[in-house]
Order: C-alpha cells, then structure tokens, then sequence
C-alpha cells in the first residue's frame, strides 16, 4: 500500500512539514510496510517556501530587510531554484501579520517595503520568473512600500515623496516610475493567490481584510479611498485598470500593485504548488492521499490545498482523506469533491486553545483513527 501526505499547514501551530511528519510516523506505526510519500502543500501563503524548497533542489537564501513596521528589520529570505532559475518570495517573511505582536497592528503605518527588497535582492541572481507568495500580510499599502524598494515614487501635490504605507495612498497624486529602464521589466513575476477579492468595494482589500489587520471602522475607509485613489492614478497614468481584478486585494493590494508596477500575472497558489511539486507523480500508483489545514470549511473547496489536491487525485483515482485541526463541513459537501472522509482533530467538548496546546498529539490520534477506521478493517 502507498498513502501520499500532502497537507497544508495547520496555521498558528504546525508547519506543512511538521504536520505531514506526524501523520506519516502514526500511520507507520500501525501499517507495516506501508510506502509513505511525504509532499508539504501551500497554497501560497505562509508556509509557501518551506513547501517548495522540500519538493524541490532549491536555496535558502537569507537577507535583513525591513518588517511590517518602518522601524523594524527582520530577517528574512527568498528561496532559489537554479534549474529554473526561479526566485519565490514569500511576503510574510518580511511584512506579515505574524511578526507584529496585536497591539502593534496598524494598516495605517504597516508597509511591503521589506518584500520589495527581498525581490531586490532576488533580482540580482538574473531570475527567469519570480514566483510572489502574498499570503498572511499585516498591510493595506496596495503594493506602494514594494514598488518604492524598487524604485517607484509615489509623490503628493506639493511634489515630495509620501511614506510607503496606508494612510499615504489618499495623499498620492503623482506616480514616477523608475528612471532607468532596466531587465526586471522582463522578469515574469507570477503572484499566487488563494482569495479573488479586487482591490476596491465591498469585497476589496480594506473592507474585507483591514479589521484582520487591526484597522477601525475610519479606518478602514480612509484606507478604502486611499486604494480608490490609487487605482484611478493608475488607471490614468499607467494606463493599467487594477480596481476590480479577481485577486488583486489580496495581501492589501500587493497583488494589484505587482500587475501595475511590476506586470505581473495573478495565478493559483496551490496550481503553482502542485505544478512545482512531484505531487502528481506520486498519485499515479497511491492509493491513498492524506491533505489537511487547520480547518476544513466552505472556503477550504475554492482555491485552497484540499480542493487542489483533490482534484489531482481524482485524474489517478487515488482515495482522498483530510485531517483538519476542526471540521465544519457536513460530509454529502465534501463528498461532491471526492473526499472520502475528513477526520477533526479537535473534539468537540474541547477549547480551541487546549486542541492549539496539544495539537501534536490530536494529530497523531487523528491519523490513528485514520488508519483503524479505514485500512485496518480492510
């Protein structure tokens, strides 16, 4: 028997590695013989890095740059593949949600500045194509902080540059770009994406994701008409439209930014995962894939890794389980997909902060009831 294990990671707790070792070790345990294939997912959120670089030869190459605050410097990195000569960024490295303690949320001040200078950095190694993981930020900048590390001037009426953070983006009136012209125009940058919220509106970045981030009620409309005024400078100066692009809100704007300053394309996260991974050759004689994520709902079956990966499995007809921290989606939706079982680690009389406390051993459990409820009666 051969069982694959893909899962993401089981965010806040485990990373995509971590989460599939644990699995692999219970059902070890218990299924002697058993061929295991170990495959980390991302979707191209936190975690993005970690799950390329163990699919494939690639580098670690670590950089200081600046956090999600100005006044931060973190260190960070990009991974490098040489065979490809691919560079993938992954901006929570640099600006994400992550590295601020809560009382230092604020979208307002919070800046991609540190991931325009990862891709800086990344750009001396004469990539081929920049691969831009925009998940888990704590900005709202619509992509000004990267494209000021890259360059770019954002200046106001009087002429001076604005502060490459949220509450400048209402106070831009002119957009400079970089004076020389110079190869990174040619780069493909490629930004994965997992959401397919535009820039601006209801479902736009500031609305949707600024509360997340720390953002007020005024706020979140300053922030709001910051983007606005953004988009339409774009639009007239650039003559490039971002306002209602699928996608282009993710990580604040970043990714709108990136199709204006950069021209880059908005693709699937976990399609690129996949694509980049040897996934899909490990599924042509599995007979079963093991995926997972901290909570399997609605949202896992739209452009995250367990509708990715099911729907791999279903061109090999290997049998496709999920492992999730909590389940909260009834089983004739998760059948539709082709999931044949999805197991919570979490019992339901527990607290969600003892199931993060023990999450290691709910895990293991989990993926003993796995093994006892559908190979071992086989």
């Amino acid at each position: 028997m051969k069982i694959v294990i893909a899962a993401d990671s089981f965010k806040g707790t485990l990373s995509a590695s971590e989460a599939c070792e644990i699995i692999a070790i219970a059902i070890a345990e218990l299924v002697p013989g058993v061929q295991l294939a170990i495959v980390p997912m991302a979707d191209g959120g936190e975690g993005t890095a970690e799950a390329m670089l163990k699919s494939g030869s690639g580098e670690w190459i670590p950089r200081t740059v600046t956090g999600p605050l100005p006044d931060m410097s973190v260190e960070a990195g990009f991974a490098w593949f040489e065979h490809s000569r691919t560079a993938l960024v992954e901006m929570a490295c640099a600006s994400g949600l992550g590295l601020l303690s809560k009382d230092r949320y604020n979208p307002m001040k919070t800046t991609t500045y540190g991931t325009g200078e990862l891709i800086k950095a990344a750009l001396k190694f004469y990539p081929r194509k920049i691969l831009l993981a925009v998940g888990g930020s704590a900005t709202v900048d619509g992509g000004i902080g990267a494209a000021t590390a890259l360059g770019w001037k954002f200046l106001d009426s009087k002429g001076i540059s604005v502060p490459a953070c949220g509450e400048a983006l209402e106070k831009i009136a002119k957009i400079v770009e970089p004076r020389i012209a110079n190869r990174k125009s040619r780069i493909q940058v490629e930004v994965l994406c997992d959401v397919k919220n535009p820039l601006c509106g209801d479902l736009g970045a500031a609305r949707v994701y600024g509360p997340q981030k720390g953002a007020t009620p005024e706020m979140v409309e300053k922030l709001e008409a910051g983007l606005a005024n953004l988009a339409e400078l774009v639009r007239k100066q650039l003559n490039c439209d971002i306002s209602s692009i699928p996608g282009g809100g993710a990580a604040g704007g970043l990714a709108a930014g990136a199709v204006a300053f950069m021209k880059a394309k908005l693709v699937s996260g976990i399609e690129t995962i996949i694509k980049h991974s040897n996934l899909e050759a490990e599924l042509a004689d599995a007979d079963w894939v093991i995926t997972g994520e901290g909570c399997f709902d609605r949202q896992s079956l739209y452009g995250k890794v367990v509708a990715g990966v099911a729907h791999v499995a279903a061109k090999s007809g290997t049998a496709v389980a999920v492992i999730a921290g909590q389940v909260d989606l009834p089983k004739g939706e998760y059948q539709k997909l082709g999931i044949a079982t999805a197991i919570s680690c979490k019992p339901q009389d527990m607290s969600v902060e003892s199931a993060v406390a023990n999450c290691r051993t709910l895990l293991r459990l989990a993926a003993e009831r796995f093994v006892k409820e559908n190979l071992i009666r086989q």
